[in-house]
């Protein structure tokens, strides 16, 4: 048997208002499945999908999402901008940058740039 990745699922107190901050970010429409169901389809991206759950956020997030953002000054800028709150100063080092952030609901994802030097992926 053979998997394949289907969505990506965030638990979360607010579907519609978390859907609306990434199909922001994304540049994409969401879409409100049921009150405690909303989804966001992105190119490039499996479905990102956020459901009510009773319980908040407790701890840091085991899995996170690397967004692959050019320039990751003018993302962080347009996701504060949208809810998004920074976690420290923007890191470099011999393979790219990145910047971590929160999402409104506190989950955490980063804009990452590669380094100009390093060689494309497969070369």
């Amino acid at each position: 048997m053979r998997a394949r990745l289907d969505e990506i699922v965030f638990d979360c107190s607010e579907p519609a208002s978390l859907g609306r901050f990434w199909a922001a970010l994304l540049g994409t429409e969401r879409v409100d499945r049921e009150p405690h169901w909303t989804y966001v389809e992105a190119p490039g991206l499996p479905r990102l999908a956020f459901q009510r759950v009773p319980e908040p956020k407790a701890v840091k997030n085991r899995v996170h999402l690397d967004l692959d953002a050019g320039d990751i000054a003018a993302a962080t800028a347009e996701a504060v901008a949208l809810g998004a709150v920074p976690l420290g100063e923007l890191v470099s080092d011999t393979y790219g940058q990145f910047q971590v952030l929160h999402d409104p609901e506190g989950n955490e994802f980063c804009f990452v740039s590669g380094h100009p030097d390093e060689p494309a992926a497969g070369a």
